[in-house]
Order: C-alpha cells, then structure tokens, then sequence
C-alpha cells in the first residue's frame, strides 16, 4: 500500500491533516473510499484507528483518516458538534474531488466520536453509501439514560455496529433495542470482551491482533455488499 498526507483546507479558512492510503496497484475509480475519523481522546494517529486505516487499504479500499480542528491545533476539548460536523463535511467533500481517488462510492465512519458525527452528516443526507460505527458512543459512562440516538432514525444508508461486550459507553442491549426499532439496513458486530477500546481480558487468551482482524473481517464483508 501507498500512504500519502496531505492537508485539506475547509470553509472556515483552517485546514487540519490527512493521510490517505492506497490499495496495492491502485488506479483511480478502481476502489470504493472509506473515511475514517477519531475519538475524542486521540487523534488520527491513534495506534487503533491507523491500525484500521491501513488494514482496510490492505484489503482493496482506499483509506482516508483525518485530524479534526482541535486535535490539528493540540488541544484536549473536542470542538462543539457544529465544528466537528463542517470538518468532517469538508474532508468529505475533499476526498470525493480529489482525482487521485476518484471513488465510485463512499463510505464514512470512525472510532467513538468520529463515528457519531459521521452518523450526523449521514442523517443530514450526505451522499454517502453508508455508515461504519467503530465503538459507537451511546451514552455517556454510567448515564445510560442520555441516549445519543434521536438522530439515528433519519439515516437512509447503511450502517454497520462493530460494538464490543464491556464498552463502558454502549450497553448492548440498549443498543439492540435502539436498532430493533430503525427501518433501514442496519447490521451489528459484537466483540466478545471488547471495552470501548476493543481490548479484551487476558483470561479470554486472545491477542490483539486476532481482534483487529475479526474488526476488519466484519468491516470488509460488510462493505463488499454494501459498493458491489
């Protein structure tokens, strides 16, 4: 694979890094492209979210992972939804005219955070061919009454859950409740012992590179029905 970074410019006259990662032998329109955005504790360097970003390219995707504006300017706080959400819309808008790609489809996601605000640009109506939830931010810790799901109900595309048993921040059965009542496509993957950072305990004798693997697995059998 290729991986290339570039610096994208939004709206507001910022600009925040990106790193885009190329199958083996790519040629542009060959692949469909999968944006991948971060938590609100790391940023796109983070080892989980590069891990996933370099392992979808491995299997045939084109791979996009950004900084948002306040991880590019070293800051800890997340920007308000708002920000977060104008980003995420100008990489998004970036990667669908950049002719080095030239996606015949786009998928958009991320890890926690990042997924969630991939999932507000989804129930907007971005066009987008679906929505890749890694450790899907629910609820607050402790506060499984604050469901973050009002909007889940507009998205018309695609989804996919990859959600973890022991994830402090989505109780699963609230989660399958919420998703039992939505009409569109909505698949989920769970990780057995999986916190919210997908490590599993020792006692299960897993390593972590046989979970990123069934993470990858789940997301690239999923995407080869979804861009077919």
């Amino acid at each position: 694979m290729t991986l290339r970074r570039r610096t994208i410019a939004l709206a507001d006259g910022e600009s925040v890094s990106a790193v885009v990662a190329y199958p083996e032998g790519f040629q542009a329109g060959s692949a469909a492209a999968v944006i991948l955005a971060h938590g609100a504790g790391n940023g796109m360097e983070s080892p989980f979210l590069s891990a996933v970003h370099e392992g979808l390219a491995a299997r045939g995707y084109v791979a996009v992972k950004f900084n948002f504006p306040y991880t590019e300017r070293g800051r800890r706080a997340p920007d308000r939804a708002p920000v977060l959400e104008a980003c995420y819309r100008g990489v998004l808008d970036a990667v669908r005219a950049d002719p080095t790609i030239a996606a015949p489809r786009i998928v958009i996601g991320g890890k926690s955070m990042g997924g969630r605000m991939a999932s507000h640009l989804a129930a907007q109506g971005a066009d987008v061919a679906g929505v890749l939830l890694l450790g899907y931010p629910l609820h607050p810790t402790g506060q499984p009454d604050r469901l973050r799901v009002a909007h889940l109900g507009q998205i018309q595309v695609p989804m996919l859950f990859i959600a973890g048993t022991r994830d402090a921040l989505c109780n699963l059965d609230l989660l399958r409740q919420t998703l039992q009542r939505m009409h569109g496509t909505v698949d989920l993957h769970v990780i057995e012992g999986g916190d919210h950072s997908f490590k599993v305990p020792k006692s299960l004798r897993r390593e972590p590179a046989a979970v990123l693997d069934e993470i990858l697995t789940a997301s690239t059998d999923w995407l080869a029905r979804l861009v077919v």
